[in-house]
């Protein structure tokens, strides 16, 4: 039997520990639903149940399409963690670290689960976080639902090209697979989030050069600005992290969303690291500034409003879940292969293929 890409081989098994779809092909629509956990500890059991009935639920409703590319990552905050499984806890997980620069912010806001639902029709995404729901919906409460959208040719409401530099192939796996730094949590992945919203009207008033400028890169052909011309400000030099002359990756899968009618138009923010480190220094670059002082000037027109960092076991370990006992899938080390989606309903995590590759 052929092992799947997104795996880690289990301590003492042959079988491979296997990993969320943190890797599946970008889609044109998605569901980013955080909800927190109620008190008591029924809604503990609730969700220590659902833990290895969520991939049978996606399985249902995916088979209504099975074109459609439909899936779903499971992430849990640090206070949901310590209470639904306890210890060992995975090395790096912690709440969310606010940020103050002056007016700038990165807000810590409430979130214990985190819901990535992803796919080619927004339908899919929308009955599948409707079944979700309906079974925990009594042991949880929500704290934010967006509903986000494929935009043009993957360009942010902003006009420019979003997701450019995201890892592909098998450097895909490599920047957002845990393997053996943190063996007991291998095959798993850290994700943060956040919500931001942009002033437009003042965005647009700049003239397309000093965008570009505050980007980084050309508006219309997305090529990066040459170091020449682009200043040390520009968002895609503070978000360049490189540490021992490589440049260490994280993968992004940002979706624009809004409401015209309230002039409401923003970003969600999400993205998948081996190690939150990562994401936590591309903030500090933004929000404090490298040297401090200079600082992203994209925030000078777009404010976050939530801010999250949760962990998303491997699949492995949300099946082995029991009633009463937490889960512990030990992972020496990981191991990286292919094994495409099926077409016969079956979930088929692990595939990279798609109609839209990570860019």
């Amino acid at each position: 039997m052929k092992p799947n890409p997104m795996s880690a081989p289990t301590a003492g098994c042959s079988l491979p520990a296997l990993a969320q779809p943190v890797a599946a092909p970008l889609t044109r629509a998605a569901i980013f639903l955080v909800v927190t956990l109620n008190p008591g500890s029924e809604n503990r059991a609730t969700l220590r149940s659902f833990c290895g009935d969520l991939s049978a639920l996606l399985r249902a409703v995916e088979f209504r399409d099975l074109e459609g590319g439909l899936s779903c990552v499971m992430g849990f905050g640090s206070d949901a963690w310590d209470r639904i499984f306890g210890t060992p806890r995975p090395a790096e997980l912690h709440v969310f670290r606010e940020i103050r620069a002056g007016a700038r912010q990165a807000v810590s806001t409430p979130g214990d689960l985190l819901f990535h639902i992803r796919a080619k029709r927004m339908d899919l995404c929308f009955e599948l976080a409707t079944q979700i729901m309906a079974r925990i919906g009594d042991a949880v409460s929500p704290a934010d639902e967006v509903h986000g959208f494929r935009y043009f040719d993957d360009r942010d409401l902003m006009g420019f090209v979003d997701g450019t530099e995201n890892p592909r192939g098998e450097a895909v796996l490599d920047a957002v697979i845990i393997r053996d730094e943190d063996a007991a949590f291998a095959g798993g992945s850290y994700v943060i989030v956040q919500k931001y919203l942009h002033d437009l009207d003042g965005w647009n008033a700049l003239s397309t050069e000093a965008q570009e400028r505050i980007i980084g890169r050309t508006k219309l052909s997305d090529i990066e600005l040459d170091d020449s011309v682009k200043p040390t400000s520009a968002h895609s030099a503070l978000t360049t992290i490189v540490e021992n002359g490589k440049e260490i990756k994280i993968l992004r899968d940002n979706m624009p969303f809004g409401r015209a009618g309230h002039a409401e138009f923003g970003t969600y923010f999400i993205g998948y690291s081996r190690s939150p480190r990562t994401i936590e220094q591309m903030l500090e670059n933004m929000f404090i500034g490298r040297p401090p002082g200079n600082y992203d000037r994209i925030l000078d027109f777009s404010r976050a409003v939530t801010g999250n960092l949760f962990f998303v076991p491997s699949l492995t370990f949300l099946e082995a879940v029991g009633d009463d006992q937490a889960a512990v899938v030990a992972a020496p080390e990981a191991t990286v292969e292919s094994s495409p989606r099926t077409s016969d309903g079956s979930l088929g995590i692990g595939s990279l293929k798609g109609e839209i590759p990570h860019e």
